[in-house]
């Protein structure tokens, strides 16, 4: 049985460590269940293809700092390809398989990668889009002498399990991962996570009690590795405990019921929408799966809920909610924090990191009075503000020239807006990007949301600012309709009269058949 890391080790330097330091530990213990292509890996041989993958890049040219673009599935293949990046103390740029032409063309001219690792059947990378002096490599060699799927690693031709000379003494400061967001731009911008960013954000998740990640947890993760969720809180946390991580290639209800149960999951890690299709299954099934689960956990959009109350329901089992971003490398809260699963809270700053409201400028708003609108509009429940972080997990800036990171003091002003509730639990209200601003008044998407969301009719809804040239903007309101009921737009607007100022009232609605949604569940406001 694994045991955790010693206490009085030395705290690891470099994302590669965690490798080597769980195979010391527990060598022959599972570290990678790939329930797709039926591959299983042990620490130690997680460890060695590591260090063969380090080598091949090596052969290839890539020498330390040189950015390296994975660009595959969810499987064993994409983290023995990360993991040697990270060996041969490359950076590694995650992107996923569904990505545009458009948005690799940018990607790549902006990192000017020196190694891309892609599958050959994948036809938006080809050599003139993949950068100038970019190489393509395909997937690192699973097959071992037994065939696929015998869990057995084999060296690719021209290169040794020897582990690369000095490759984990850099760490520290040096960029491990560059990882694209579109954030407030809606251009890609490349993130520049440190090695001490990630491995502080992995020390302040794993001193959480429960811990979302022991070294007996079997972890199931259907999210996409190329997302820091799926790669920092999923993948990498996993890592650290010296735990074993389930991979599905991508999510699944029923597929995701058969492999709870047959690798015998203790720990879930998902977004609302996925937790929300396996509420569509049979309760019972739903509950017997689930009855070996310890702990499941949410983030990446909010958690409605009535979601969260049915899950419970269905399950006995809370769905523990946090919040992060890819600049906090990513995760900055959690209700592990406070203990229990608050409905609509994402609950208090881990450990190791400082959280505040502040204004426009930056200002702290610690003790002053709630803001008022004109004419006796009042914000939403309580006083709110952007917020604003500060720890060792924090982003070294943009790429490439680290332009927009952390202050002089050390704060990331995030453009999320929230509240703290009595109990010291943060509650998003909105991104102040989202903002629509109507004849110079705000209006919070999400107020609006909560507000549609009454109506039983209304499965789903989003809402969006268009313009118009009277106000400036209006809101829009995207419905999807539950199904067998019947609406209309007057009797959306007149249940938002009788709740919301009358700047707030959608202006505009649309009713969609379901939303577009990004690959971590969140609602694609660009889309709509």
């Amino acid at each position: 049985m694994p045991s955790s890391p010693p206490v009085g080790d030395p705290a690891p330097t470099h994302l590669a460590d965690l490798v080597s330091r769980a195979a010391q530990r527990v060598p022959d213990h599972p570290a990678v269940v790939d329930a797709t292509h039926d591959i299983t890996m042990t620490w130690a041989e997680l460890d060695a293809a590591a260090t063969a993958e380090a080598a091949r890049l090596r052969s290839a040219g890539v020498g330390p700092g040189d950015r390296v673009v994975v660009m595959l599935a969810n499987g064993a293949a994409f983290c023995v390809a990360l993991l040697g990046a990270l060996r041969a103390d490359a950076t590694v740029v995650p992107m996923g398989l569904g990505a545009a032409e458009r948005e690799l063309g940018i990607v790549f001219d902006d990192c000017s990668p020196s190694v891309i690792i892609v599958a050959p059947d994948v036809p938006a990378v080809e050599r003139p889009a993949s950068g100038v002096g970019a190489s393509l490599l395909p997937p690192p060699d699973l097959r071992g002498p037994e065939g696929a799927g015998s869990g057995r690693v084999s060296a690719v031709s021209g290169t040794t399990f020897e582990r690369v000379e000095n490759g984990l003494e850099r760490g520290g400061e040096a960029i491990a991962l560059l990882v694209y967001t579109s954030g407030t731009t809606g251009v890609p911008r490349g993130v520049r996570l440190s090695h001490r960013a990630v491995l502080a954000n992995r020390a302040q998740t794993a001193a959480l009690r429960p811990a979302p990640v022991t070294p007996v947890d079997r972890v199931l993760l259907s999210l996409p590795l190329f997302h820091i969720f799926g790669l920092g809180a999923g993948l990498l946390q996993v890592c650290w405990a010296g735990a074993t991580v389930v991979l599905t290639e991508r999510f699944d209800p029923e597929q995701s019921l058969e492999v709870i149960t047959k690798h015998r999951v203790s720990g879930v890690a998902g977004v609302p929408s996925m937790y929300h299709a396996l509420l569509d299954l049979p309760p019972d099934r739903l509950r017997d799966a689930f009855a070996g689960v310890r702990l499941c956990t949410s983030g990446g959009a909010p958690l409605p809920t009535d979601w969260l109350n049915d899950f419970r329901a269905a399950t006995g089992l809370e769905i523990f909610e946090g919040y992060g971003l890819t600049e906090t490398g990513p995760v900055l809260t959690s209700t592990l924090v406070g203990g229990t699963a608050k409905p609509g809270s994402v609950g208090r700053a881990l450990p190791g990191i400082e959280l505040r409201l502040v204004d426009s400028e930056g200002l702290s708003l610690e003790g002053r009075a709630p803001d008022e609108e004109e004419d006796g509009v009042s914000d939403p429940v309580e006083d709110t503000g952007l917020v604003a972080a500060r720890g060792p997990n924090l982003f070294s800036g943009y790429w490439p020239d680290g332009a927009g990171g952390p202050d002089a003091e050390g704060w990331f002003r995030t453009t999320d807006v929230g509240f703290l509730d009595a109990d010291g639990d943060l509650h998003l209200v909105d991104r102040s990007s989202d903002l629509v601003i109507v004849n110079g008044f705000n209006v919070y998407p999400r107020e609006v949301e909560q507000v549609l969301g009454e109506l039983d009719a209304i499965a789903e809804a989003a809402v969006v600012g268009v313009p118009d040239d009277r106000t400036g903007e209006v809101v829009k309101a995207v419905v999807v309709v539950a199904e067998g009921a019947e609406l209309t737009e007057d009797a959306i607007r007149r249940h938002c009269a009788a709740r919301l100022a009358r700047f707030k009232v959608p202006a505009v609605i649309t009713f969609v058949d379901a939303l577009p949604r990004t690959p971590t569940g969140k609602i694609a406001r660009r889309k709509l």
